[in-house]
């Protein structure tokens, strides 16, 4: 990335997903990232999304500031369930899991780590989000807990862009679609053929980020840097 600077510190929140991963391995390739540190349910320390103790406790054992955030958690499948096809589908355990991880843990981390980010010099704090969250290009129906989680986190994301800007008038927040890609998430719907891979995926968001102007507001771009209606 070349926004940030010669010497930005970087972290991804979702290292051992697929795109999380991907992330950390484009960063660590980065000769102007001097450090980047991958965090997920599985690293030392971890978190959960269901447990904002373990969110407070990483965040606390953490150093900054950090000039990237990356947020690459999220779920389509949970619990063996996939997205709902029909409103006869619909159960509120369902919805409330994918709120749960979708939205609220998000949240969350935003709260927890927003406050590592520089307050003197561009950051961005980038959040993987989903198409089907927009409202506006919702043409299909369907998948009535995955679209409503994204668009509640959209909205979260634009919120805390809002506030955050006052403390930290050069921070690019971002809801973030990485296009189809081959992994766990997308496999029982998409075949492996017909996906991105994840390092097409994270060098073209790596690229859209690099782009987008500090503002009082989210962006809401895809993998192409283009950008997607609310």
């Amino acid at each position: 990335m070349k926004s940030l600077g010669s010497s930005y510190r970087a972290l991804v929140l979702g290292a051992s997903g697929a795109l999380g991963n991907a992330f950390v391995e484009a960063l660590q390739a980065d000769a102007a990232c001097v450090e980047v540190a991958g965090l997920s349910r599985s690293s030392q320390p971890a978190f959960r999304l269901e447990d904002e103790a373990s969110m407070a406790a990483v965040a606390a054992s953490l150093s900054g500031p950090f000039h990237l955030i990356i947020d690459a958690t999220g779920a389509l499948t949970l619990d063996g369930r996939g997205p709902e096809k029909h409103m006869g589908a619909l159960n509120a355990t369902q919805l409330a899991r994918a709120f749960e991880v979708n939205t609220i843990g998000p949240a969350l981390l935003l709260k927890h780590f927003v406050p590592l980010l520089a307050t003197e010099h561009r950051s961005i704090y980038a959040k993987l989000s989903a198409r089907v969250g927009s409202i506006s290009d919702n043409r299909k129906g369907g998948w009535y807990g995955y679209r409503a989680a994204k668009a509640a986190l959209n909205m979260v994301l634009q919120t805390a862009a809002i506030e955050a800007a006052r403390k930290r008038p050069h921070l690019v927040v971002a809801a973030m679609q990485p296009g189809t890609v081959a992994s766990s998430l997308s496999a029982p719907f998409v075949p492996a053929q017909d996906c991105l891979t994840a390092a097409q995926s994270v060098a073209g968001l790596l690229g859209a980020l690099d782009d987008l102007p500090a503002q009082a507001a989210a962006h809401f771009v895809d993998y192409k840097g283009a950008s997607i209606p609310w």
